[in-house]
Parts: C-alpha cells; structure tokens; sequence
C-alpha cells in the first residue's frame, strides 16, 4: 500500500503545481493588462547642486528667462539684482558698504552641463536701448541671443549672438499700447523661434494682446493675431471665472510656443488658458488649467518634452507654485511636481520653463524665488497621484 500512497501524494503535488502556476500565470497577465492601461507621464528629480556657486560674491535677482541652446548650454536672464542694494539693507548684510557681500550678476548667465558657469554679459550701452525690465530669452538655431522687456518703454526686442555682441534692435523703444501696429511691439514676455521656418514667435505681451511673427533674420513683421485667431483689440479686460472666456486675450501674452507638427501654443496667463493654433493664426482648440485661479493665473510658459512627437507639454504654474505635466493631444493634466517653498525641488513663483537634449527640464524663479533649477529626467512612470510634490529622491522624503 505504501507505493501508492506514494503515488497518490506525487499526483496530487503536481495538480497542486498545476494550480498555482495557473493562477499566478493568471495574476501576472492581469497585471500586466494594468500596466499597459495604467496613466503614465515624464518623471523628474531635483539636482540641488546645479548649478554651481557663482564667482565674484555675485547674486541674481528676479530670474525671469532660461532657454538651452544645441550644446545644453543653459542660458538665464535676471533682473532687479540691484533693487537690493537701492533698498536701504531690506536684506540684511547686502546693501552697499554693509559687508563684503555682495555684487549684481550680470543680466544673461550662461552654463554649461555641469553647471559651470562659463560666460556672463549684458546691460545698457550706447549701441541699443536695454529693456528697462529684462523679460523672456530664446537662443536661435545659429546661437544667436534674443530677449524681450516688459518695463516702461520696452516696446523692442534685441539679438545678440551668444558671447553679448549686438547685432539688431527690432521694433522702437519708447511706444505704448497698439495691438495692430506693424512697427513696434507692447512689452514683449517671450520669445520662441521656429528653426525650420525661420519665424520668430513674440508673445506681445504685457501691453498689447497679441502673438507676432517675425522673420527670423531680417526682423520684419510677416503676422499676428489675438484670442481665436481674431483681430487684436486693446481694450482692458479683468477674468471671472463664472463668466465666459472672452473673444481676447486677457493677458499677458506670456508664451506662444511652436511645436514641431506645425502648432503654436499660447499662453494667456491671467484667463488660466492654453489657445492652440496653426502657424497662420488658425484658432484649433483652447483648454483651462485650474481655471478657479485668481490673480496672475496658472499658465505661465510652456516646454515640450523631447521625444519627436513631443507626447507632453511641461506647463510653469507661478501662481500655484508648480509645473504640470501635460499630455499635448488632449491638453489634459497627468500629474504636477512642485509646492511653494524654498527648498530644492519647490517653487515660488515659477516662471519659465526649458528643456535639453536629454529631457531635462531647467526653470527659473521670479520675485523672491530668484533662482535656476534643474530637475534631471528619470523615465516614464506610472502616475499616482495628482501632485507628486517635492521631485525629491524617494528615499529622502
């Protein structure tokens, strides 16, 4: 009889085998159905040591521009670095004459990919008339340096190749508020350049409501229009959200992003809204972030992820003090990172946004932020939840 029970027990163990192989052949194919039905979306970490300390005791101030050029070369434009010492010591230890610390940075800072900074320039000159608020920069696909104002006057725009050597003024300084005029621009926020059209895009801005074309080379007005793909009107207009949007941008005019399939993404910051559109000013679809949010509102630039069919759109939020993460086709947020603070990896008052060649994503602070970030890619992850927060290691949360 032992010889069969024997029999009887090996028989049982393999059906029992059996079963538990199937069920967790079962188990896996359902997981893996779930992953490839789970929402997933770029994920980035914070680099707190990029970039490096800068030389000469210098400081920057609000940080309102940052662009990549071919070589992931990071350039940043500041402004205001001299309020602080004009202010009487506001911020103890840094008025002049108070210590040895400290002095303005210039206003365009260049690092390289290791966050060395490796050139520093600009500010007034005889040559050309300086913004009398720095607003926005763009590297174009030659290397050459624009940037955009949004002060009293700064109705212009100015190129200069990347070391700081002037090369043109487009639009007259000193004109105020025309949404239609072909001469000169309304205090432009950003500047973004369609390398394969030649075609600057101007996010003209904080005084006009408009987005203008120029030809990239020669500086001249090639189009613009306003909200739909309508004729610019200059009237004021102030967002209720209870209300619907209006036929106008509300402003500023603070991003219109070309995309490589032919689209220009535009950001009316103030009516919490991305307008999509054709090169030629075609009003395609338009979509709300947060649309209960007041004051400066929720959209404030934009970058596209580096894939070829740039899947996503990293939108900076300063309003919210945080970047969302986007999907282009449909315009919905995936998922955000960041939260008001201070520490690396939070924001105040996040204002532009950039990426380089390996979907990194660099964006610098205004106000009292006044800083350049780097959040290093790390992959597509399957999103859980609404706000990651901090892009913080996990094990140093």
């Amino acid at each position: 009889m032992q010889p069969s029970k024997k029999r009887i027990t090996a028989g049982s163990l393999a059906v029992a085998l059996l079963v538990i192989l199937g069920v967790m052949q079962s188990q896996l194919q359902s997981a893996s159905t779930a992953d490839s039905t789970a929402v997933v979306a770029p994920s980035f970490q914070v680099d707190p040591f990029w970039p490096k300390p800068l030389p000469n005791h210098w400081i920057t101030g609000n940080a309102i521009g940052v662009a990549v050029d071919d070589r992931d070369h990071v350039f940043m434009v500041h402004r205001d670095q001299e309020e602080i010492f004009l202010s009487g010591g506001r911020e103890i230890g840094l008025a002049a004459g108070v210590s040895d610390c400290c002095s303005p940075a210039p206003p365009i800072l260049e690092f390289d990919p290791q966050g060395n900074l490796v050139n520093a320039w600009g500010g007034p000159s005889d040559e050309y008339t300086w913004p009398a608020s720095n607003h926005g920069i763009e590297v174009a696909a030659n290397g050459n340096i624009w940037i955009g104002g949004n002060g009293s006057g700064d109705s212009h725009v100015l190129v200069f190749t990347r070391d700081g050597e002037f090369i043109a003024e487009y639009g007259e300084p000193g004109n105020s508020t025309d949404s239609n005029s072909t001469e000169h621009f309304g205090r432009v926020a950003e500047i973004a350049i369609d390398r394969e059209a030649n075609e600057a895009y101007i996010a003209d801005g904080y005084l006009n409501r408009r987005v203008v074309v120029l030809n990239a080379s020669t500086g001249a007005f090639k189009r613009f229009w306003g909200a739909y793909g309508n004729t610019p009107q200059d009237d004021d207009l102030t967002y209720d959200p209870s209300q619907p949007l209006p036929q106008q941008f509300i402003g500023p005019v603070h991003c219109a992003e070309p995309s490589l399939d032919g689209l220009v993404y535009v950001c009316d910051r103030e009516a919490d809204r991305i307008q999509v559109f054709r090169t030629d000013g075609t009003f395609v679809r338009e979509k709300q972030i947060l649309p209960q949010t007041l004051a400066q509102g929720s959209v404030w630039d934009i970058a596209f992820s580096k894939d070829e069919e740039q899947k996503y759109i990293y939108l900076a939020d300063g309003q919210n003090h945080r970047v969302h993460i986007i999907e282009r086709e449909t315009l919905d947020v995936l998922t955000t990172f960041g939260d008001g603070g201070r520490a690396p990896g939070l924001f105040f008052a996040v204002h532009s946004i950039a990426t380089d060649s390996k979907g990194n994503i660099y964006t610098t602070e205004t106000y009292d932020g006044r800083r350049l970030q780097k959040f290093s890619y790390q992959g597509l992850r399957a999103v859980t939840s609404e706000n990651s927060g901090p892009a913080w290691p996990i094990d140093k949360l």
